[in-house]
Formats: structure tokens, C-alpha cells, sequence
């Protein structure tokens, strides 16, 4: 079943790269989020899209949204992608049980492995504003992504 906008987001708590774990519901009434499924660490479009977002962050956000990248990997290999590609924002390790949360954000495809390249922009009602998806190879507007979640704080 696809969540749409509207929807409730599933809540979560993942391992994560800023701390020791991240729950989605502890941003309700305080932010926006922007939940980045990407598909994996160090690879060519992800290494871009989480470069860009490290970049944008801090002046496009404005204290108003948090960012959550999340993929399978193992909380180890997004230490080490996070230092290589200066990301001070979360990466949550989806690694066990493998793409758990992926699955119930209907983005998970067993078949690779993976999750797909797929952003939710949560308000700070915990409700589904947007989904956009890309394929695999293409690179989402993360200015764009960020602008959306800023207009759902608001």
C-alpha cells in the first residue's frame, strides 16, 4: 500500500549518525522533515544529492526542517560516507531487520536490495505533505525538497 499525502507517516527509530538514534515522532510540533530514502552509500547520485544537502541546509532550513537520510546500509558505512562527504545532518541505518522501514513506507524493492529514491516531506503534524519519487539514476531538486518542507512548517 503507497502512502500518499495526507497520510499519517509511520513512525520509526533507526540508528543514526547524530546521536545514538533518531525517532521520527520526537520533530512532531517542532519541524518539518524531509525522510531521503536513498538507495546506497557512496554511490554516484546519492554521494551528489547528500553533498547538496549538507551544502543547503543550514540557510535553506533555517532551524525549520530536519533532514533524515536513510538507506539499508550499516550505521558504520554511513559514519564513513557522512565524514567523506561532510553531512552533519542524520543518516539512519535501515540495516536491520533490512529495509524495515522502507517496507513500511512502501519504497523497499527486495528484489535489489535497496530502497528507492524516494522523499516524503512530513509536517509537523506527522502528515504526509508530499511524495516524490525518482528513478534509481536520477537525482531529486533538493532545494526544491527543502522549500516544500519550509512551507510545511510554516
Amino acid at each position: 500500500m503507497a502512502l500518499k499525502p495526507g497520510d499519517n507517516a509511520p513512525d520509526f527509530t533507526l540508528p543514526s549518525t547524530v546521536g545514538d538514534k533518531v525517532t521520527l515522532s520526537d520533530y512532531r510540533g517542532k519541524k518539518s522533515v524531509v525522510l531521503l530514502f536513498y538507495p546506497l552509500d557512496f554511490s554516484p547520485v546519492c554521494s551528489v544529492e547528500t553533498k547538496q544537502c549538507a551544502e543547503m541546509l543550514p540557510t535553506k532550513g533555517a532551524g525549520d526542517v530536519e533532514v533524515l537520510g536513510i538507506s539499508v546500509d550499516s550505521l558504520w558505512s554511513h559514519k564513513a560516507f557522512a565524514a567523506q562527504q561532510g553531512i552533519s545532518y542524520p543518516l539512519l541505518a535501515d540495516f536491520h531487520p533490512k529495509g524495515a522501514v522502507a517496507e513500511k513506507y512502501g519504497v523497499y524493492l527486495p528484489e535489489k536490495g535497496i530502497s528507492a529514491r524516494t522523499a516524503f516531506i512530513v509536517g509537523k503534524d506527522g502528515r504526509i505533505r508530499d511524495v516524490v519519487a525518482n528513478d534509481i539514476p536520477v537525482g531529486r531538486d533538493i532545494g526544491g525538497l527543502i522549500e516544500k518542507a519550509r512551507a510545511a512548517a510554516a
